[in-house]
């Protein structure tokens, strides 16, 4: 059974002093999308309809319309739509129990420190997973492009193709009119496992280079232009492929922040919290592949 931190065997001498064995998940997915701050708690803000102008689907306008148009002839109008949405800060908080000063004091390990680091990434992995519902509408797509993936999915080798997949997800969004060189292709460490057994085993590729400069970012690798992206905070089944800081805004109206709240004489408690809120501006530059396992 774990310790919690008012235990007394946590505090023995022969606990590893940097708690070894403990591993942080990466939560990266906030890196990857627009940060602008919101002065209020409600947010008006305008969703993007169509990538471009020239066909009846997006402006009522075809390219035929437009092109080779008759001399002293009245031009052909066309605007952009947007959808106007409201959306609302979402508040993120968590505490820590009371921690005593005895505690604090004899512990061989950091307790503080170590709550500070534990409850930040709390907050932070909720923050990291509203982002990921957002950007995949919950993952029942009605804005956003997506695709099943190719037969049975990524985890079998004789019928599955990934790489067949993530070019479909990249046509769909590049039909949009969006760059899609430097794409984040956000996956669940289990489609992750199937793609490189793909690439390796079926294919018989070499390994991708692993850069320790990109894996600072949460990149693990780079294929076929696009930066894959792993975390469990993707669910598996699906694999999602956006355009970074052009698909989801995050709307920070208050930035992570700890404090550590005293009572004197008796011991510390560390409070955590982050508001704000995720906003899909452009539907159209996010593909999520379904099915990728059987």
């Amino acid at each position: 059974m774990a310790d919690t931190s008012a235990q007394a065997d946590i505090r023995g001498i022969n606990i590893d002093k940097l708690a070894k064995g403990f591993a942080d998940e990466s939560l990266v997915l906030k890196r990857f999308v627009n940060v602008s701050n919101t002065k209020a708690r409600e947010i008006r803000w305008y969703q993007k309809t169509a990538g471009f102008l020239d066909s009846a689907d997006t402006s009522g306008i075809t390219a035929s319309q437009i092109a080779n148009t008759a001399f002293k002839a009245v031009p052909v109008a066309v605007e952009q739509s947007w959808t106007r949405q409201t959306s609302y800060v979402r508040k993120y908080f968590v505490e820590s129990p009371m921690i005593s000063e005895e505690d604090i004091r004899d512990s061989d390990i950091d307790i503080l420190a170590t709550n500070v680091r534990d409850l930040v990434l709390a907050v932070s992995n909720q923050v990291d997973t509203r982002i990921y519902n957002v950007i995949t509408e919950n993952l029942s797509p009605s804005n956003i492009e997506t695709t099943a993936a190719v037969a049975d999915g990524w985890d079998d080798t004789a019928t599955g193709n990934p790489i067949l997949d993530i070019e479909t997800a990249k046509q769909k969004i590049r039909a949009n009119r969006y760059d899609v060189n430097g794409a984040v292709l956000y996956i669940n460490s289990i489609e992750n496992k199937n793609l490189i057994n793909y690439l390796i085993n079926v294919k018989g590729s070499s390994i991708p280079s692993f850069s320790s400069e990109r894996i600072k970012d949460g990149v693990v690798m780079e294929i076929l232009g696009c930066n894959v992206v792993v975390s469990e905070n993707a669910t598996t089944d699906y694999a999602l492929l956006f355009v970074p800081n052009r698909a989801c805004t995050w709307k920070s109206f208050m930035p992570i922040t700890s404090v550590v709240i005293s009572d004197l004489g008796i011991g510390r408690k560390i409070r955590c919290w982050e508001e704000g809120e995720a906003l899909l501006t452009d539907p159209k530059a996010v593909h999520l592949t379904t099915d990728t396992v059987v």
